[in-house]
């Protein structure tokens, strides 16, 4: 295959060939930064328009969209996003009610399910897991997962267009992929401290997974969601943080988060 970048391609291909004699692999993250926003395009262009995923049109429904970006620009504003620049953050909906599930592409393109959306109980709880689901992203746990479990020549070859015909089956697998403890733990941290920097509750995370976790036979929570790491595990992590911090309480937003939902379909 041919790169339009020889040099960058050089570097990465030396880079995966060191990884494979090793364990740097998850550890070292051998994209540039800029190639994170490559491929999140990619995969949004692949994903919205050759997946059979519904995504509402945010022209149409302009009260809901302003109100998750609302919550997408309270996270921004605490700066304590290193690629709060770098990244677009733009948001989507899906419009499926079967899915209680959100995800963020490398570069920052974030999918929240309407599904999770009507299952939450209040706009903390959503912050909350959007914030989760941002820092996968702003740690560069997406780009480190997908070289795991799709290959990095494989991304490689997307990332500089040369393999469309694995694009759609990446997108749609990247709502089901699977992160490291190490990783979860990190996102689960940076959803506190942003959190906390914000009117928010700062474990409004908490409340998804303590929610979850009574219901989990009742939802149609991906697996991996709820057992890895085990969700008591993660609620206590998350308020051990809090507490740590100082404990400051927050809003939840409850009465205003039920107002929203009657913009949804």
């Amino acid at each position: 295959m041919k790169y339009r970048y020889p040099l960058l391609a050089s570097a990465v291909l030396g880079l995966i060939t060191l990884a494979g004699c090793s364990s740097w692999l998850g550890k070292v993250n051998i994209f540039p930064v800029e190639q994170d926003v490559a491929l999140g395009q990619q995969v949004a262009s692949s994903f919205e328009t050759g997946s059979a995923a519904v995504v509402l049109d945010s022209g149409k429904h302009k009260q809901l969209y302003g109100y998750i970006y609302g919550i997408r620009d309270s996270i921004l504003k605490t700066n304590l996003l290193v690629h709060k620049n770098d990244f677009p953050w733009r948001v989507r909906v899906i419009h499926n009610d079967t899915i209680q599930n959100a995800f963020c592409t490398p570069g920052g393109y974030i999918y929240v399910y309407t599904g999770l959306m009507k299952y939450l109980e209040s706009e903390d709880q959503l912050a909350g897991v959007m914030g989760h689901e941002m820092a996968h992203a702003e740690k560069r746990h997406s780009t480190d997962a997908m070289t795991r479990e799709f290959g990095a020549n494989l991304l490689l070859e997307l990332i500089f267009g040369t393999n469309k015909a694995q694009l759609l089956q990446v997108a749609t697998g990247l709502a089901q992929l699977s992160f490291g403890r190490d990783a979860e733990t990190e996102a689960d941290n940076c959803s506190v401290d942003w959190l906390y920097q914000t009117s928010y509750n700062p474990v409004g995370a908490a409340g998804f997974f303590e929610k979850i976790q009574k219901e989990k036979n009742q939802v149609n929570v991906p697996e991996f969601l709820s057992t890895h790491p085990d969700p008591g595990n993660r609620v206590a992590n998350m308020k051990k943080r809090w507490s740590e911090k100082g404990g400051k309480p927050g809003q939840t937003y409850t009465e205003r988060y039920k107002k929203m939902l009657s913009f949804m379909p």
